[in-house]
């Protein structure tokens, strides 16, 4: 049988309409979504959005600001939602994981999504990130208030979440070349979310 942390994508696909009727389209993440754009390089607005779901409302305030947008979930429930939703931007059934080859973005989004993997998993995505940026692109993540795991519900599942501690996404950050812009932990302006955004560094002259 598997564990809650394996069975994330199979919970996301089995109920992507349930997910979709009971994810706020209010756009309480606009502020955080705006600092993301200002983050950007201005030499282009090529955006990855890792764990996108349905494009709703995320990916489509950020096509709407004239973003290019390739979403990658590995939910195919998920992906057919985005794909009905935002039919003129790109949508890949994969495992942010083991993203196909792609980039780089001048944006990488990972919204209420990397914080579904487990501890060793997002350690090893920060190599990833490093590699799908652009210089001088920009990151933005949420994770937990502070290292650990956790179980919610949904649809009457076991729904899994991990965090590691500040100083350890500091750390990854830094020996992966982001800068980190501004973190905030349970920010209530945006429903308690702990927020980070980053930037890559520019290669040295």
């Amino acid at each position: 049988m598997s564990s809650p942390a394996d069975d994330i994508l199979r919970l996301y696909d089995d109920h992507a309409a349930a997910f979709a009727r009971l994810r706020s389209q209010a756009l309480f993440e606009r502020g955080w979504l705006d600092a993301f754009m200002d983050a950007m390089p201005p030499s282009g607005r090529e955006v990855l959005d890792l764990g996108c779901g349905t494009g709703l409302p995320l990916a489509a305030h950020l096509a709407a600001r004239g973003c290019r947008i390739t979403g990658l979930d590995g939910a195919p429930a998920m992906i057919a939602a985005a794909r009905r939703n935002l039919p003129d931007h790109r949508w890949l059934l994969a495992d942010m994981r083991e993203p196909p080859a792609l980039g780089p973005f001048h944006g990488l989004l990972a919204w209420h999504s990397f914080f579904h993997l487990a501890h060793d998993a997002q350690r090893r995505m920060f190599p990833v990130f490093a590699r799908l940026a652009h210089a001088g692109a920009a990151l933005m993540f949420t994770s937990g208030p502070g290292h650990g795991e956790a179980l919610g519900e949904f649809e009457g599942r076991p729904l899994y979440h991990a965090s590691l501690d500040a100083a350890e996404y500091k750390g990854l950050l830094a020996t992966s070349g982001f800068e980190l812009l501004r973190h905030v932990r349970e920010d209530p302006s945006c429903g308690g979310a702990t927020v980070w955004l980053a930037r890559k560094g520019l290669p040295a002259d």
